[in-house]
């Protein structure tokens, strides 16, 4: 997919956590969230920009999203630790989970083209490819930025409805 379809994906994916997140009465980081998810969205095809990676290799597994989490939680946790132990631990869950929800879907998305991932290389080749749309067609990457809006406005309102 392109970028579009990646940052509908990475809202779609973002948008359970946000509800909660909002629902919890945490507004700025329900904001932050939405944003790294955007931001995050294209990373894993970065490794078009690296020589000697493979497109759709490395970082289009479920590896890379652990990763990817993993160094998000730690950033995470280290900025919750001026509130407490308690404050840090939730602070790292929330990041990690942004994080591997972000990547995971990217990679939910290129799996929708007939090119298809790889996510379990190199331990498992096994090739996953709905063959829905190509990742150039534009009907299939503003639909999937449509949904990711949709889910995000109504994450925001179920979150802003629990939390009242």
């Amino acid at each position: 997919m392109h970028r579009e379809g990646h940052v509908g994906a990475a809202l779609l994916a973002y948008a359970p956590v946000g509800a909660l997140t909002l629902a919890l009465g945490f507004g700025t980081l329900t904001l932050l969230g939405a944003g790294g998810a955007v931001v995050l969205a294209m990373l894993p095809d970065y490794d078009q920009r690296v020589p000697g990676l493979k497109h759709r290799g490395p970082t289009h597994t479920v590896w890379f999203a652990l990763a990817v989490g993993a160094v998000l939680g730690v950033l995470g946790g280290l900025s919750g630790t001026e509130h407490g132990l308690l404050s840090a631990l939730a602070l790292a869950v929330w990041a990690f989970v942004v994080g591997v929800a972000t990547v995971g879907s990217h990679i939910l998305a290129d799996a929708l083209t007939p090119a298809g991932v790889r996510p379990l290389a190199p331990y498992r080749d096994r090739h996953f490819s709905y063959d829905l749309a190509r990742a150039s067609n534009p009907v299939a990457n503003y639909a999937l930025l449509a949904l990711g809006v949709l889910a995000a406005g109504a994450a925001l309102a179920l979150g802003n409805l629990l939390a009242a």
